[in-house]
């Protein structure tokens, strides 16, 4: 198990500093138990939707692993968009608050999944014909925050991430490869639990060897300069219309026309 540092919301400085260090951090106190509850019932709907539709052996991350897929536009998604617990700890990253939410979604894995190679969740969008420059020689161009909506332990497919990686030039290891001690870089935390991460950093799904579903939901973000040629979700107008004035600011890009 990886010894991480949960670190309370309101301590933004701290939370920042780790997040630059390490390519993600654990904050506490993000969701109210309400916003928890309510999350939590969301997920074991989609859940139980998405499972009664695709069994097992067709999960769209391998076996008994699942994408929950654009959900923003259920309000136990919507919530998390403009939590005022967690956006200071961006705005200190990014130094502004002109950044945009680009969806929300999250992944699940169900008893008997396996363990899941390491991967970074963006690609080098830069394609510098001289090989000098990659998008990781770049600050942060895209952060998820993940919601636990269980306790995350070893026994249930809690996640892994490589500390430092999300600058790395070196190949990310296959799993033939990879090095014990990565595979048990494990992140283990409390439900309702917020995870931070600059999404290039190395991470990977590990193998559910219990009698529970293991969800985590999200909200993605991109850097007030960067630019993604389409946006993961979109939200109908008659939900944009009942947002906050600064959920509307960042879902600006996502609302149907």
């Amino acid at each position: 198990m990886l010894d991480i540092e949960i670190i309370p919301c309101t301590d933004v400085d701290r939370a920042t500093a780790v997040f630059h260090r390490d390519g993600f951090v654990a904050v506490s106190g993000a969701l109210t138990p309400e916003q928890l509850a309510f999350a939590q019932a969301g997920a074991k709907r989609v859940i139980a939707e998405q499972m009664a539709a695709i069994p097992l052996d067709r999960a769209n991350r391998g076996f008994a692993r699942y994408s929950f897929g654009p959900q923003v536009h259920h309000p136990e998604w919507t919530q998390l968009v403009d939590l005022p617990t967690v956006l200071p700890v961006l705005d200190k990253i990014w130094g502004s608050s002109d950044y945009r939410c680009m969806g929300a979604g999250g992944d699940y894995s169900t008893p008997g999944a396996k363990i899941q190679p390491l991967h970074s969740d963006l690609g080098d969008f830069l394609k510098d014909p001289f090989g000098q420059v990659t998008c990781r020689d770049l600050p942060t161009p895209f952060i998820v925050i993940n919601f636990l909506m269980v306790d995350f332990k070893e026994v249930n497919g809690a996640i892994r991430f490589i500390p430092g990686t999300q600058r790395s030039r070196h190949p990310i290891p296959t799993l033939e490869e990879e090095p014990e001690r990565m595979k048990r870089s494990i992140v283990c935390a409390p439900a309702g639990t917020a995870v931070i991460r600059d999404v290039r950093c190395w991470h990977g799904g590990t193998a559910n060897a219990s009698d529970e579903i293991r969800p985590m939901t999200s909200a993605g973000y991109v850097a007030p300069w960067f630019r993604m040629p389409q946006y993961g979700d979109y939200m109908p107008r008659t939900l944009y219309d009942t947002l906050s004035p600064r959920a509307k600011e960042l879902c600006r890009f996502m609302v149907e026309v």
